[in-house]
């Protein structure tokens, strides 16, 4: 007989079998798009990018736009880096890289209307606090002069404590950053050592001070479940640590461990807690962020229950991108920089991956577009769906068949067993007009996301998986 495993969401709790967490705990898609990337063609190419971008804007509802600029560097490699990044502990190599991004910046800006604002713009990396705090407030002001900004837009950071000065925050929240996000992973010493990350707890909470200091309108902490020697109880002193510390967000992510992809990440395999440990780890932190008063959003992220994340939620207007949860439905992302992700409509884009290929062709004086695609009708109301489960955490057939003109279970027919199965397994209640994802399938999101996937079913097996595990 299965052994059980249990989880407390704040006043709920959830028991089920071990045997769902070996059924469930496979490689899926993190679904930030639908199709995923791997689905994206190469023959999408620099003139089909520059087509998209002028044919929003003859749309007769421009849509406004959401920005997202990627600074690669960093000094040193987190072993369990699983992001695009470049080491470079000589700061000059920085600067052709600006003057290139600035160049991409320019060619976009040509594109689209200037009464087209901007209401999200977000920079990560790498490492942004990396550049000088000259540097960023050139960039930035580069970036205004082609772009209308919304006196309201959502203007957020990624920032590591262990290179961002007192200097680099005031600069930023001067320019209008209001949102700032700073990665901790782990405050356990041994964790920090083995991830070669070493970031003290006094160094964070410090610099989470200087934030409300300037008046930051959030802050967001990022931590990693699932890293070589965390346990349920050590990673309960870190949530501990970061509840003390009050963020207004928290992402907890699960370690992706795809060594196949990050060579680094070989240096530790043998210490990484995965089943029914990485389970204990993972709820440690969602009973403590909820006792705490945090929602749980779902996926991997925490939120007070006033904050945007949380108010969306409720009133079902939540969209996920490739940022992961915003509050900014309805803008078309446009991706600058390198492996930056563009979605516009209809349409996913990303640049070049490696920094050599997106500067020959920034150098070339077109656009760094690596692969794309154009969305299929079947994409678009498939991707309405996933992303409305993964949101909302219900979906209401009849609003997908007023929008798309469809009888929802003759077109879904061939998923009605799969949602079935999942029903049975309580990770869905079904009922006539409903989908409703349980506290159990909040845990497994991905999975229910999973099950209207048509290029999942279409795939064969494939030796090295494309996607992380579930949990």
């Amino acid at each position: 007989m299965s052994s059980q495993l249990e989880i407390q969401f704040r006043n709920q709790h959830v028991v089920f079998p071990e045997a769902l967490l070996d059924k469930y705990n496979i490689p899926g898609p993190r679904y930030t798009s639908y199709p995923t990337a791997p689905e994206w063609k190469s023959e999408f190419g620099p003139p089909d990018m520059e087509s998209t971008l002028d044919a929003s804007n003859r749309s007769p509802s421009a849509r406004p736009l959401s920005l997202y600029m990627h600074l690669p560097f960093c000094d040193s490699l987190c072993l369990f880096c699983g992001c695009n990044v470049v080491i470079q502990k000589n700061h000059e190599h920085a600067h052709p890289y600006l003057e290139r991004l600035k160049w991409e910046i320019d060619a976009f800006s040509k594109h689209l209307d200037r009464g087209r604002q901007v209401i999200q713009f977000h920079w990560g990396g790498g490492t942004p606090t990396y550049l000088s705090p000259e540097q960023l407030e050139d960039l930035f002001v580069f970036t205004r002069e082609r772009f209308s900004f919304s006196p309201q837009a959502e203007i957020g950071v990624e920032v590591d404590p262990r290179v961002t000065t007192e200097q680099h925050v005031r600069t930023l929240r001067r320019l209008g950053f209001n949102r700032i996000s700073m990665g901790v992973q782990d405050f356990n010493p041994v964790v920090q050592k083995t991830v070669h990350r070493v970031q003290p707890y006094e160094l964070t909470a410090n610099l989470v001070d200087l934030c409300r200091e300037a008046h930051f309108e959030s802050i967001n902490i990022d931590l990693i479940y699932g890293l070589p020697h965390q346990t349920g109880d050590s990673f309960a002193d870190t949530v501990d640590k970061v509840i003390g510390i009050n963020p207004d967000r928290i992402a907890m992510f699960s370690y992706a461990h795809v060594p196949w992809l990050k060579k680094q990440q070989g240096a530790f395999a043998k210490d990484i807690p995965d089943g029914a440990d990485k389970f204990q780890i993972f709820r440690s932190g969602v009973e403590r962020f909820t006792a705490a008063g945090y929602d749980y959003i779902g996926f991997d992220h925490f939120a007070r229950p006033n904050d945007e994340l949380c108010v969306a939620q409720r009133e079902r207007t939540l969209q996920r991108n490739f940022q992961g949860y915003t509050t900014k439905a309805g803008a078309d992302l446009l991706g600058l920089g390198v492996s930056s992700i563009s979605g516009i409509d209809r349409v996913y884009a990303q640049n070049f991956r490696d920094l050599e290929s997106y500067g020959a062709a920034i150098d070339e004086k077109r656009l760094a577009t690596m692969r794309g695609m154009r969305l299929s009708d079947d994409d678009v109301i498939r991707r309405a769906v996933i992303n409305r489960i993964l949101c909302h955490c219900v979906l209401h057939k009849s609003e997908i068949e007023a929008e798309f003109h469809l009888e929802f279970d003759e077109y879904f027919a061939e998923e009605l067993p799969r949602l079935e199965e999942l029903a049975r397994d309580g990770l869905l209640e079904l009922r006539d007009n409903t989908v409703a994802v349980t506290l159990l399938g909040r845990v497994f999101i991905r999975i229910v996301g999973m099950a209207f996937d048509k290029y999942l079913r279409q795939k064969k097996d494939s030796a090295r998986p494309l996607f992380s595990k579930t949990l």
